[in-house]
């Protein structure tokens, strides 16, 4: 087999492949046995008809074409191969040239991953914001512990802020109730939101048995975005009433006895989420300076179909959230172009960064096991509310494990830059994000290992040294 390639873009390849006609012997001669199976000529058993006989009864040209549709796959895949081509696509395969007892020539065109330097991907600099657990932040998480402990009294008085309403609501167009746009009996905090804008407004200073009018649009349901008018009723006030902040909160609250043990764990557990909050800053700011050094070419067709892909997601999750896009862009402070434009920049930093550690990952020849793909199923499990078997039958069933596999040695390329780049915060401190553990908490360096050793060996030895 010969092979040649064209490139036809810095993404695109069209391969050239000649297969001489005795490698396509084997493919014609089990396409002849396949067609012996098949038809019935007299003197002939079912399968032991001649080649001979086969080609006056149907035609040489059947068994071809059968034998070429076996053996240009395999030559396609075996040139892609020969020529260092990693496909991106289905290729578009044309068979040019076919001389019985000759020659089969095909072409074939195909998106291809694109070539470009590695950039130094050590010491990566990167900067994030300070981790910084203030008395507020402190201040607010006990009130919400404290608001989990607190009782609803009912009081005779005119709603607030904060309040809980027992409430009757009802929305009209052109004086007809909306289907589905009457409720009765629901309790609503006053100032919590996003239910129906005005709603907070009209009753604050609302008493039990007072009803008021105001206009708004419907924000779930298939009238997502029409204009009514809404009357709310107030059937019942209640002021939420707060146990003491002193020790035996404390105890009823945690297994703390003081309110200073309380608030020092407290304090110690935002600390543990700013640092796993800082530790994610770290990785993308990481990533988007590795980014910055590097330039790749993206196929088209690629960013095409990632864009949308993302767009629709977006789409689906407003359509799940009752919104509409253009009061999704009014809250976001976009247009549709600016929308669009944020769009295809983060889809193309999402297509070279995955360019960018599959090289990586090559490089570093890191590998994916068994483990490593349960742990991986599981999460995307978790992620996306399902079963973990019936997830991890699915990716095996429709043969999603490649890009399973593709996705963690990702993960892996990119923890191994962040492991090595220079991470500091404002303030001037370095980052340590190589001992951070996954519950955010800092663990002691790792023992260094002996001079030349790796730390497997090293881990190999202790374990042996155990044992013995």
């Amino acid at each position: 087999m010969k092979s040649a390639v064209e490139n036809l873009s810095p993404t695109r390849a069209k391969l050239t492949v000649e297969v001489p006609f005795e490698e396509l012997k084997p493919s014609l001669d089990a396409a002849y046995k396949n067609i012996a199976k098949q038809i019935n000529v007299p003197g002939f058993r079912r399968g032991k008809v001649p080649p001979a006989v086969i080609d006056r009864q149907v035609g040489r040209g059947v068994a071809l074409d059968e034998a070429v549709n076996q053996v240009v796959p395999a030559k396609y895949i075996e040139a892609m191969q020969e020529n260092g081509l990693e496909p991106l696509a289905q290729p578009e395969i044309e068979v040019t040239r076919l001389e019985d007892g000759e020659v089969l020539e095909f072409s074939a065109e195909v998106d291809v991953k694109p070539q470009f330097d590695l950039p130094d991907y050590e010491g990566v600099q990167a900067e994030v914001e300070d981790t910084v657990v203030t008395d507020e932040d402190v201040e607010e998480q006990v009130q919400a512990l404290r608001e989990r402990f607190g009782t609803l009294v009912d009081v005779d008085r005119a709603a607030a802020d904060g309040d809980f309403v027992t409430i009757d609501l009802r929305a009209d167009q052109d004086g007809e109730t909306v289907e589905g746009g009457e409720v009765a009996g629901m309790s609503y905090k006053v100032g919590r939101g996003g239910m129906l804008d005005g709603l907070d407004e009209a009753l604050v200073g609302m008493a039990a048995g007072d009803e008021k009018t105001f206009s708004s649009q419907l924000v779930g349901g298939d009238l997502v975005g029409l204009d009514v008018e809404v009357t709310v009723k107030v059937t019942g006030v209640q002021e939420q009433q707060l146990p003491e902040l002193d020790d035996e909160f404390a105890q009823l609250a945690s297994e703390f006895d003081t309110v200073e043990e309380l608030t020092a764990d407290v304090r110690e557990r935002l600390g543990r989420g700013k640092r796993l909050e800082q530790a994610a800053a770290a990785r993308d700011a990481v990533l988007e300076a590795l980014l910055e050094k590097v330039s790749i070419p993206l196929p088209d067709t690629l960013v095409t179909d990632e864009l949308n892909a993302r767009r629709q997601n977006v789409e689906q999750q407003l359509a799940y959230a009752g919104m509409t896009m253009e009061k999704y862009l009014e809250d976001e402070g976009q247009t549709q172009e600016e929308f669009e434009a944020d769009l295809d920049r983060r889809v193309r930093d999402a297509v070279t960064a995955q360019f960018l550690l599959d090289a990586i990952a090559k490089k570093e020849e890191l590998g994916v096991d068994q483990n490593d793909l349960s742990q991986h199923m599981v999460m995307r499990a978790q992620q996306s509310g399902q079963d973990p078997q019936e997830f991890a039958n699915h990716m095996f069933e429709h043969n999603h494990i490649p890009e399973l596999v593709q996705e963690i040695l990702r993960g892996k390329a990119l923890a191994r830059v962040v492991e090595a780049a220079e991470v500091k915060d404002a303030s001037g401190q370095v980052v340590d994000l190589k001992n951070l553990r996954p519950d955010g908490t800092v663990g002691e360096p790792e023992a260094e290992a002996a001079e030349g050793e790796t730390p497997q060996a090293a881990e190999a030895d202790e374990k042996a040294s155990s044992e013995d």
